[in-house]
């Protein structure tokens, strides 16, 4: 509950001032490239997240790694975080800021698993399909899912539309339990 709250809050805020600058594209980068290296450095994770280290110390590591590297309104907003000792939610608040942002370009973000690898012509035409369903830009990510026998489900915010054969098949099972 926390994490969604904050992570909304800080995200909005931000991406309010990131609009008002003409910024959203290079906040979103910014905020990648630092959720990145916490992501992959294990000593820089454990330094910022670390409770006993003091905020001045972890805001002259932000800077000393990230000076000119990102845009001052992103050094600021991480300055914040660590002063309101909120550093922990930074890949939750990306997160949400990529959602305000995609909302904003008219894009959304698809997860689709399928039992086999999908060709190329297979993903365009289920991106195709997905862009006239939704109306919007369809970014899209794939997985290889065997347990689904066949067919492809597809998670779009928190719809799912579910076209596998392990679907059908237990709509099928329920059919029949329904008659015997």
């Amino acid at each position: 509950m926390l994490k969604g709250a904050v992570a909304g809050r800080y995200s909005t805020a931000l991406y309010d001032l990131a609009t008002e600058g003409k910024a959203v594209d290079l906040v979103e980068e910014d905020l990648k490239a630092v959720a990145g290296a916490l992501e992959t450095e294990d000593k820089f994770r454990q330094v910022i997240f670390h409770p006993q280290i003091t905020a001045a110390d972890k805001k002259e590591l932000l800077d000393s790694i990230f000076k000119d590297k990102i845009q001052s309104l992103t050094g600021n907003f991480l300055a914040l975080l660590v002063d309101r000792r909120r550093e922990t939610f930074i890949k939750d608040i990306l997160d949400e800021f990529v959602i305000l942002a995609n909302r904003d370009r008219n894009v959304v973000e698809a997860r689709v698993s399928s039992a086999v690898e999908l060709t190329t012509d297979e993903k365009n035409s289920i991106e195709q399909l997905l862009a006239n369903i939704t109306g919007k830009k369809v970014q899209s990510s794939y997985a290889v899912e065997p347990s689904l026998v066949g067919g492809v489900l597809v998670h779009i915010g928190d719809k799912v539309i579910d076209g596998s054969i392990k679907a059908r098949l237990a709509n099928m099972s329920d059919s029949l339990k329904k008659i015997s």
